[in-house]
């Protein structure tokens, strides 16, 4: 998880940076991050690995603004995606009633937030929680 979920961003946006800056063109850097970045119960690994993701979304905006390089992310909530539709009914259905909005986002949804992000240039080293209301 740590590997993967950290370490890989890590690296990519590590080397996405060198590219930006020896292109001197500037750019966008944008971290995909996790609700569960505040802590998850049974998800130590995972919710750590989030928030570091977090952690170095901001620290990259303050260092790479120097090079016309943003850096922000986004931290979903619950999104329809196949690995969510693996979890058994009934306790989806316990997740669903927990999200005020009452329904999990759809990748549209994300990909807006992108855009918004993409689109707003003063929009810099924050991370966009996107979770329907879950937490309030």
């Amino acid at each position: 998880m740590v590997a993967v979920d950290l370490k890989g961003v890590f690296l990519c946006a590590r080397e996405a940076a060198v590219h930006m800056i020896e292109g001197g063109h500037g750019g966008v850097i944008l971290n995909i991050s996790s609700i569960s970045r505040a802590g998850n119960v049974g998800q130590t690994n995972y919710s750590a690995a989030k928030a570091g993701v977090a952690a170095m979304t901001v620290t990259w905006a303050k260092e790479l603004a120097r090079y016309n390089i943003r850096v922000a992310g986004i931290a979903p909530g619950f999104c329809d995606t196949r690995m969510v539709a693996k979890i058994p009914a009934k306790i989806l259905d316990r997740i669903i009633s927990t999200i005020p909005l009452r329904r999990l986002a759809e990748p549209a949804d994300i990909a807006r937030a992108a855009l918004f992000i993409l689109q707003n240039d003063y929009y810099d080293g924050r991370v966009l929680e996107l979770d329907g209301g879950l937490r309030l």
